[in-house]
């Protein structure tokens, strides 16, 4: 089995990798910023699960090369990111040194350090260029950004290309995903653990944007998506990598809301933000999985209703409870082989 080292590892998608790499065997250790409060990677004690645990800002490059060395992993998973597009524009100066100096300082990291045999950067669905064509996202399509947190990673996606292209790191690749849902996100500004809040609360649900479609997906679906594409780079694989949701799986955030209050067996109130900030977010993202289809044999095993009814298998959970249910949901995952709906 292989010692993977994920950057970013105190996040939501963080946590559940390391426990779904744990439960297939492998050895982790983990390098990133103290985890929020109340997050799920303390709520289910994930850092028992650590060879090591760095509490390292990427944004350190010695921090990150010294860390790298003395973990000595042999495969990179690079996650560490801020990752809100909200806050990108509150911090645009941060989220720009976090998401670009903080992947280069991981594929310099890598590069170091003689253990390392693959590596695997993650950017985002959000790198792409918005066209106004409201069509999937193909990988060939040009990248952009109309905000900070956009523009950050598609400027971090094509420094990755570049130092891939040129063999100036460790083979690799990239994977661009995003709106992923699943149990134990307590994270802010996500649809998600908001509409857990408004139903725990009894109160108004805010939305932002109800008609905006997004590649809506469970977590182990596109950590599953991460882990195949890894396991191709060995073989020579690399280049960018979408996955994302089937086509027919579409919603919006109102058609999240609905399913959810039925899956709750409740109403919820829904009023629209009137934003005083003026912050702006497309308004139609989807991307087009076929590459890793035909090409590394990827297929998602879980539809849009069994995400959100997994999203919400959270709720009201204790701290060891809700790790069971996870590790629960992981068990499940394991055993599927076509995707599944919600009875």
């Amino acid at each position: 089995m292989a010692h993977y080292l994920v950057t970013g590892h105190t996040g939501f998608k963080g946590a559940w990798l390391t426990l779904l790499l744990k439960s297939r065997g492998h050895e982790v250790s983990g390098l990133a910023l103290d985890p929020l409060p109340g997050s799920l990677f303390e709520r289910a004690h994930i850092s028992s699960d650590l060879t090591h645990d760095f509490r390292v800002d990427v944004r350190n490059r010695d921090g990150v090369v010294d860390s790298f060395q003395q973990a000595k992993p042999d495969v990179v998973i690079h996650m560490a990111a801020q990752a809100l597009v909200r806050e990108g524009y509150r911090d645009p100066i941060g989220t720009y040194e976090t998401n670009v100096n903080g992947t280069l300082h991981v594929l310099q990291a890598s590069d170091a350090t003689d253990s390392v045999t693959s590596q695997l950067i993650v950017t985002t669905d959000k790198v792409y260029r918005d066209d106004g064509l409201r069509r999937p996202y193909v990988e060939s399509d040009p990248l952009g950004g109309k905000d900070p947190y956009s523009a950050s990673k598609a400027i971090a996606d094509i420094l990755a290309q570049e130092y891939f292209h040129n063999e100036r790191t460790k083979p690799g690749a990239i994977a661009r995903a995003g709106n992923v849902i699943g149990a134990g996100d307590f994270s802010r500004e996500r649809l998600i653990p908001d509409i857990i809040r408004a139903h725990q609360s009894q109160q108004t649900l805010l939305v932002r944007y109800p008609e905006a479609i997004r590649p809506w997906q469970h977590v182990l679906d596109c950590l599953n998506g991460y882990l195949v594409l890894e396991g191709h780079v060995s073989t020579g694989t690399t280049g960018e990598w979408n996955f994302g949701p089937e086509p027919g799986d579409l919603a919006s955030v109102k058609d999240v809301v609905g399913i959810s209050a039925d899956i709750l067996q409740c109403s919820i109130g829904t009023a629209l933000a009137r934003d005083t900030d003026s912050f702006v977010e497309g308004e139609y993202l989807v991307l087009d999985s076929s590459l890793a289809k035909q090409k590394l044999g990827w297929e998602g095993k879980i539809d849009f209703s069994l995400a959100v009814a997994w999203a919400l298998g959270g709720l009201g959970l204790e701290p060891g409870a809700l790790r069971g249910e996870i590790e629960s949901q992981i068990l499940e995952f394991e055993k599927f082989s076509v995707a599944r709906s919600v009875g």
